[in-house]
């Protein structure tokens, strides 16, 4: 297993969570997924060495990627959650392929369940 994720878990809605992911191979580009039960796998932040991050438009400001390249470790830090957010989370990892981050690799998947 490459992608490790931890974290996750129930929170009421207002609150807060955090999903760490690690990696044991070499990549260049990192990101975390979610996906809900009966909707496709959305991109919820990405971050890349020299890059900075990108978040999908539903973040509106409230979640925070953080990379350290060193340690091969990411993080996403959510803040303000509401009852949508209530997926599962999926740590990535790729290259850049025509300027794009190409994920190649993706972990188990941890649950974030949020309660209104």
């Amino acid at each position: 297993v490459d992608l490790v994720e931890s974290g996750g878990g129930s929170v009421q809605a207002g609150g807060s969570l955090n999903v760490s992911c690690v990696a044991s191979s070499n990549w260049w580009c990192f990101g975390v997924f979610r996906q809900a039960p009966g909707k496709q796998r959305e991109e919820v932040a990405s971050i890349g060495i020299g890059r900075g991050p990108r978040y999908g438009d539903f973040v509106k400001g409230r979640f925070t990627i953080l990379l350290d390249s060193a340690r091969k470790t990411w993080s996403l830090k959510m803040d303000h959650l509401i009852s949508d957010d209530t997926a599962t989370y999926i740590c990535a990892a790729g290259y850049y392929r025509s300027g794009r981050c190409s994920f190649d690799s993706w972990g188990q998947g941890t649950q974030v369940t949020v309660s209104s």
